[in-house]
């Protein structure tokens, strides 16, 4: 019987660092359904307000703007209120943004309410894989912080899901429907829901223990470790007192070193973190829709494709979340990236040498315009391309990447330091969102021809540069990089 309690203290300790975990991990559900929404709404955007593939790309990318400002002060944010009440205003930002995206009022309106909205992309996007990384016990940190990128591509199925639901019931994006409103206006009001619900969670989770010890309530932060599973010492709570010293009171200065003025594990999360968005996944999700209408499908075929591709990225995630604490991170991207390879390769040929034809207007060219055509086999050979890609990213760059920005700096500058590696993340990816119009109006097989470009470099990077971070505690790392 003695032997019992303990088991049942570890499992249920186990279960609520779990818990915790996922009510982190609800951000990201926010993040991937509000950066995945405009998929499905921009025929009906374009429809509406007759925007350019220019203007089209704009009001696409311009929450990104917005996820860069948001992700840049997260952490700065969170070091003066705590992560949980970081969460919540987040939470309230998501809701405001949904309703005012929904009745804009205008193209310039749509784009403001697009802006606000990115903000709390951006500070999701920080915020909960740090907590996850600083409640997770280090063996089960992989998998946890795994569950920010699970719900981050659940968030993006939901949305895809819910904008074909939507577009199929009101006749199509542009169409009326319930109380007389547009169906592209309630894919946005949609997520004003899980916006509440991350609302209401986030208050019954506990304070990260490293925010409590830099505040000074050493107390607090024993008292949660305990309840996550992990008994702390006087002597650990000492050091990561030391490491922790003046967290809240960090700045940019303390980035500085040696290479092209940033400390090395600074620049290689930088690229990390660029190249996760520069292999052009988001064209998936964002433009998806828009991308098969222009190489022949039907509005409802292109929105179904969209929706399978965010199931397959759900199961990959789930692949991830099991392999990722046992074969570790790098061996995980190395093969994400030489499936990245192949795949995007393959879409550049087929839609590099697909046959031409005349077409009318279509959000990605003006009129009329020349776009490829894909027919037989080469477009199933297109689909199975492009849902390896969502495989290989999925299962590799989509989840890892953010375990490895929790991890991979030390306490005296992860607050900071992760701020700038998600807001280069976003600039990367405005970049990559903006350009996908006017270079699919080029021609899709330079712009994939790009993207597979860049999967190339990721390999090569990882290769060379990425160390293991796999059941390390944090607080090990410190000078991982110090000599790179």
């Amino acid at each position: 019987m003695s032997s019992a309690a303990p088991a049942q203290s570890t499992a249920g300790s186990s279960h609520r660092v779990v818990s915790v975990a996922a009510v982190a991990a609800l951000g990201g559900f926010l993040f991937g359904f509000d950066s995945s929404v405009i998929n499905a709404a921009v025929p009906g955007i374009v429809a509406q307000y007759g925007t350019s593939p220019t203007q089209t790309g704009f009001v696409v990318s311009i929450a990104l703007i917005g996820c860069a400002v948001g992700a840049w002060y997260a952490g700065r944010v969170a070091n003066r209120l705590g992560r949980p009440r970081t969460m919540q205003v987040a939470a309230v930002v998501f809701i405001v943004s949904a309703i005012g995206s929904a009745f804009p009022g205008g193209v310039t309106g749509l784009m403001l309410w697009r802006f606000v909205g990115g903000l709390a992309i951006g500070a999701a996007s920080v915020i909960a894989p740090a907590y996850i990384a600083e409640i997770a016990p280090p063996a089960l940190r992989g998998r946890l912080g795994s569950l920010q990128q699970l719900a981050i591509v659940t968030g993006i199925f939901v949305a895809l899901l819910s904008g074909w639901a939507i577009a199929t019931a009101a006749g199509g994006a542009s169409q009326d429907w319930l109380l007389g409103f547009e169906a592209w206006r309630w894919m946005f009001l949609v997520e004003v829901v899980p916006a509440v619900v991350y609302l209401l969670a986030a208050r019954t989770i506990p304070e990260s223990p490293r925010y409590l010890v830099a505040t000074g309530r050493s107390d607090e932060a024993r008292a949660v470790m305990a309840s996550m599973g992990q008994e702390i010492t006087d002597d650990d709570l000492a050091t990561m007192q030391r490491q922790l010293e003046g967290e809240s009171a960090q700045k940019l200065s303390d980035l500085k070193g040696p290479k092209f003025g940033l400390l090395p594990v600074v620049w290689v999360a930088i690229i990390l973190s660029s190249l996760q968005q520069l292999v052009g996944i988001n064209v998936i999700f964002y433009y998806s829709s828009m991308l098969w209408q222009a190489v022949g499908f039907a509005e409802d075929d292109s929105l179904k494709i969209s929706v399978i591709s965010g199931g397959i990225n759900i199961v990959a995630t789930l692949i991830a979340i099991a392999c990722i604490d046992r074969f570790g991170r790098r061996p995980l991207l190395l093969l994400g990236s030489a499936g990245m390879s192949v795949s995007l390769v393959l879409l550049a040929y087929l839609f590099g040498t697909a046959p031409v034809i005349e077409v009318a207007a279509t959000s990605t060219c003006a009129d009329p315009c020349m776009q490829p055509t894909l027919t037989g086999a080469s477009a199933t050979l297109a689909l199975i391309a492009a849902n390896g890609f969502v495989i290989f990213f999925g299962f590799s760059w989509g989840p890892v990447v953010w375990v490895l920005l929790g991890e991979m700096f030390p306490n005296r500058i992860r607050a900071v330091a992760l701020s700038v590696a998600a807001a280069a993340q976003w600039m990367a990816n405005f970049l990559v969102s903006t350009t996908f119009p006017p270079l699919a109006a080029t021609g899709l097989g330079l712009a994939y021809g790009i993207y597979a470009f860049f999967a190339v470099v990721s390999l090569l990077f990882v290769w060379r540069v990425v160390h293991e971070t796999k059941g390390r505690s944090l607080e090990s790392m410190d000078a991982e990089y110090s000599s790179a």
